[in-house]
């Protein structure tokens, strides 16, 4: 595998859709940042040729018609602002936010919180602290609208997938796997165990904001009791789940 210190971001093209910037060959925190501050940077540009981007756990994707728009061209442009600076250590964009989450942690709502703490190799009173005191980047969204996949939590975290797939978790769950936590947007089958049980939407799609969550954010989970996710789930109907957003500098 080659490490990280070593690794010379790449640029490709993706047929005629558009460009590929990689900076990883492995999902790392450092990877991640760089694609993100990298992201922000060419999107703040307002390159005529971009109509979307978006980013994943450790590269960049700029749609381009590559039938109208030569691909030296934009590769050029691209490695020239590569160049600028060490992107692995670059600041994460401005106008992020950290979102604070009641969710409730084991019981009937999140009942794979126990065997994900013994295969972590923790009680279930450190699983709940770390869990819960652990500011979690938004990596990227995928598999489903507005879905994130927060990381990176502790060494111990890096749990293996289920052999098999749980059939179906809801919406607003937490489930854990290789050090990342998913919150989930819809209700799905998964191979990841099911922690913890929040009312947060991810996709609002009556909202002013479909996907309240961008790479980059912060997400800080808050224990609370069943009773308690009940009653937010009765009362509150913006979507929020009982969240606090807050800008962060």
């Amino acid at each position: 595998m080659t490490t990280l210190s070593a690794y010379s971001p790449k640029v490709r093209s993706v047929g005629l859709d558009g460009v590929l910037v990689t900076f990883g060959d492995a999902a790392t925190d450092e990877a991640n940042r760089a694609a993100i501050a990298f992201r922000s940077t060419v999107d703040a540009q307002g390159w005529p040729e971009v109509s979307e981007s978006s980013s994943t756990l450790v590269s960049v994707f700029f749609r381009i018609d590559l039938a109208e728009h030569r691909f030296e061209a934009i590769s050029d442009r691209l490695q020239s602002i590569l160049a600028t600076r060490d992107w692995f250590a670059a600041s994460l964009p401005e106008g992020r936010a950290l979102w604070t989450v009641p969710a409730v942690f084991g019981g009937a709502r999140a009942p794979q919180f126990d065997e994900a703490a013994e295969a972590a190799g923790l009680s279930t009173r450190d699983a709940l602290r770390d869990l819960t005191t652990t500011r979690l980047r938004v990596l990227t969204l995928g598999f489903a609208p507005g879905q994130p996949y927060l990381g990176t939590l502790d060494d111990a975290w890096n749990i293996p997938r289920q052999k098999e797939l749980t059939l179906n978790v809801p919406a607003g769950a937490l489930v854990a796997a290789v050090r990342q936590i998913c919150l989930f947007a819809k209700d799905t089958p998964t191979g990841w165990r099911h922690v913890g049980q929040s009312a947060f939407a991810c996709f609002r799609p009556r909202g002013d904001t479909p996907f309240p969550l961008t790479p980059g954010d912060e997400v800080q989970f808050t224990d609370i009791s069943a009773t308690e996710l009940s009653r937010i789930e009765d009362t509150v109907t913006d979507g929020s789940g009982g969240a606090i957003r807050t800008e962060l500098a």
